[in-house]
């Protein structure tokens, strides 16, 4: 998820200033009375006005607002009991894209997307790891944390900074012209409050090799990465696709990435659906994957043959025979060829020891709940899972005859290991089937009948 949330200013009671942003006044903001202080700001106070607030499961709480002065503005706020307080305005429909982005480990982001948990900083998370099911995790080399004490040395002009006020605030033109007098008077203000967090531990900027300017990465070096065009990623970032990351840096306007990052954009692009596909494809003309080529290819030559070759569909290209029924008559014959190929196209051989195994599985799951509840096991208790059940009636429906002969292995092997009657298994296939899949009642009937054991007489 690509963190590119541009915060308007700082509140002037933050306790970790972003570098470069102008102050704003946040006074009229209950900010120590808690998050729900915050959240009753906004929420449902006026048309176009809203609140929330959250606990973290890192600690602490998150809030927003939109401002009750501007309402086109918004506040953020981010508390954590050990590392303080952070609070930002941004635009109103900002604020809770940036909740979201808070609501994990990151407490604070910094440099297009790097980011601190309070220990440690990371790069901008761009790769999925399935596993974890979150963006994988990637320090930043060498860091250093910079805190408002080591850059207050005494040569600032604090008189010749500016807090804005929110009513008036102007982001097009509230830049500061010097950014360490408005940092030095944000400092004498908040030493000045009712214990104060130290100024050596408020955060504001990290430091770090692969950030030095000489080692950023323009938009030509970015592109060659990601094996696009310099023209083509210009044209992701002014489109917003592809999810290019925001820039560490911007000189004299152009965008400029930290080579780890630029790396990490290219391996996801890599690894996206749309990466996948290309590789997959291997220069195929219509960009299919190497079976589903096959299939195309195959068919091709069987309706070629078909309609080219044989005499008697051949002459039905004259002129006379152009009509209605004559066109469907063929159709309906080259819907044949490929219903009648459906087992080259998909492996049933492969497919149906693949439900077995998982409906086992789901079995295996739905004995051991009925063992924690105790009592006799019921047809009902048997629960296949949504897409599972799908499976099953597709595979019924398609293939009926490899369905029998699997679904009877079903009942073999759920009988042997694990001690269900052939007759329950067989209900709760059936119902499975009929009931979170597309098989009609009628036909699970005329199906079953065919598989189930027969009950002995007498």
């Amino acid at each position: 998820m690509v963190y590119d949330i541009r915060p308007l200013a700082n509140g002037l009671r933050t306790d970790h200033p972003v570098p470069g942003l102008p102050f704003v006044d946040d006074s009229h903001l209950p900010l120590d009375d808690g998050p729900d202080a915050i959240e009753a700001v906004g929420r449902n106070k006026g048309e176009g006005m809203w609140g929330r607030c959250d606990p973290s499961h890192e600690g602490g709480w998150l809030a927003f607002t939109t401002d009750p002065i501007a309402h086109h503005l918004g506040w953020a706020v981010r508390y954590h009991p050990e590392h303080g307080r952070t609070v930002l305005l941004l635009r109103d429909e900002d604020t809770a894209s940036l909740h979201t982005y808070w609501s994990g480990a990151p407490l604070l982001f910094r440099a297009g997307g790097y980011w601190w948990d309070g220990e440690a900083w990371y790069r901008p998370g761009q790769i999925w790891d399935p596993v974890t099911e979150d963006y994988a995790r990637h320090k930043a080399r060498a860091t250093a944390t910079v805190h408002a004490a080591d850059m207050l040395d005494g040569r600032a002009h604090p008189e010749r900074a500016h807090v804005h006020k929110v009513a008036t605030f102007d982001p097009d033109t509230a830049k500061p012209e010097n950014w360490l007098d408005d940092l030095t008077r944000w400092a004498q203000r908040h030493q000045k409050q009712d214990d104060p967090r130290p100024l050596d531990r408020c955060v504001v900027d990290l430091a770090s090799p692969e950030l030095a300017g000489d080692r950023l990465l323009g938009v030509p070096e970015m592109a060659a990465l990601g094996g696009i065009t310099a023209s083509t990623l210009r044209g992701y970032i002014s489109r917003g696709e592809n999810d290019v990351p925001p820039p560490q840096a911007t000189v004299g306007g152009r965008a400029q990435w930290s080579r780890p990052v630029a790396e990490d954009w290219a391996e996801a692009r890599r690894r996206s659906s749309e990466g996948l596909k290309e590789a997959m494809s291997a220069g195929d003309r219509h960009r299919l994957a190497p079976g589903a080529a096959q299939v195309r290819d195959r068919f091709s030559e069987t309706f070629f043959r078909f309609l080219w070759k044989r005499p008697d569909i051949r002459k039905r290209w004259t002129l006379r025979h152009r009509n209605e029924p004559t066109v469907r008559e063929v159709a309906d014959q080259l819907a044949f060829e490929v219903a009648d190929s459906l087992r080259r196209i998909i492996p049933t051989d492969a497919l149906g020891p693949t439900i077995r195994h998982a409906v086992l599985e789901d079995f295996t799951t739905s004995l051991r709940v009925v063992e924690r509840r105790g009592g006799e096991l019921k047809a009902f208790d048997l629960m296949l899972s949504l897409p599972l059940a799908k499976m099953l009636s597709w595979f019924i429906q398609h293939f009926p005859t490899s369905a029998q002969w699997y679904v009877g292995e079903i009942m073999s092997e759920a009988d042997k290991q694990l001690g269900i009657p052939a007759q329950v298994t067989g209900e709760a296939l059936r119902r499975s089937a009929t009931t979170n899949g597309d098989l009609d009642t009628q036909a699970a009937k005329e199906f079953f009948s065919r598989v189930e054991p027969r009950e002995p007489e007498g």
